[in-house]
């Protein structure tokens, strides 16, 4: 059995994440107060005790869910399961920094501030209410992408997420934005609703953060890692560090192609697919993509017991 790793993206954090972890297993607590060292601030209480609304906070977010699958990974690692049992990684737009650092090409520390660097610069690239994101339920790639091509109108309004067979979201400026949510249902869209996001990610209005996140990369060290990554942009394997590096760039304003990430992983033989960390979006997802490939996640100690004894 051929299995891969995949790490959540933004949405998925809850308060209280990896509290579990990090009572039952040491390795996952110092995950927790090294990521708070990298930051310099007790990010770790703010993920356990502190309020929902400034843990949605993107700069907040992504380095706490970073955090959380890494707990998850120590975790495993304590009970015997080690990244080499897995055939490649692969994560939610922020959660490429998760699978590259459980997969060895970034350090700990390195991501969380990568990952700071990156959702303060998304918050920047574009005033608050200028931008915005939506899911379309029940069209087809090539459907929303016509339905955004219609509806940007000389603004910004493109497919930024292809999460699975059913499920788009477009990103832009929230009028072309919400231009696309009325003709998406004029187009038979089984629904078609803003998300709740503080910025547009992954189009082209995310221009400056690309550039600072192409300067922030450059100061870091990238290894190849342990197993390839399917990359968000690609939607294929990569181990070249070189590689990594500009693709970390790219997927900034491109899209993230997960249906044919998960399609890919199914091709090259992947027939159960971990979730490691917060939430169980991407599972959902992956069942809508290939109801060939099994998932499990790994979110509390239950179940990295569980996980460790299935390969018993």
């Amino acid at each position: 059995m051929s299995r891969a790793f995949v790490f959540p993206g933004q949405g998925a954090q809850t308060i209280g994440m990896g509290a579990e972890l990090a009572q039952a297993y040491p390795a996952a607590r110092a995950v927790f107060a090294e990521v708070d060292e990298a930051l310099g601030e007790p990010l770790s209480q703010l993920i356990w005790e502190g309020d929902i609304e400034t843990l949605t906070l993107t700069q907040n977010a992504q380095p706490a869910l970073m955090a959380t699958s890494m707990a998850a990974m120590r975790a495993l690692d304590a009970e015997g399961v080690t990244i080499s049992q897995a055939s490649f990684v692969a994560g939610h737009s922020l959660g490429e920094y998760s699978a590259l650092a459980a997969a060895g090409a970034l350090s700990l520390p390195d991501a969380a501030r990568l990952l700071r660097a990156r959702g303060l610069a998304m918050q920047d690239a574009v005033p608050v209410g200028v931008g915005a994101m939506a899911a379309i339920l029940g069209l087809d790639l090539e459907a929303v992408r016509a339905v955004a091509a219609e509806a940007a109108k000389g603004q910004v309004c493109q497919a930024a997420n292809d999460n699975d067979p059913a499920q788009v979201v477009v990103s832009g400026h929230k009028d072309a934005v919400e231009r696309a949510i009325e003709i998406a249902k004029s187009k038979g869209a089984k629904r078609a609703m803003l998300l709740p996001v503080s910025a547009p990610f992954h189009c082209a209005l995310m221009e400056p953060a690309a550039a600072a996140m192409a300067e922030a990369l450059s100061h870091v060290d990238i290894e190849e890692p342990a197993v390839p990554l399917i990359a968000n942009v690609l939607a294929e394997p990569e181990s070249d560090p070189a590689c990594i590096r500009s693709l970390l760039v790219d997927q900034v304003t491109g899209a993230v192609r997960w249906r044919e990430s998960v399609i890919e992983m199914g091709k090259r033989g992947v027939t159960e697919i971990w979730e490691i960390g917060a939430g169980k979006a991407l599972s959902g997802m992956v069942r809508r993509i290939d109801r060939q490939i099994a998932t499990r996640n790994i979110a509390t100690p239950a179940d990295v017991q569980a996980a460790a004894e299935s390969l018993k």
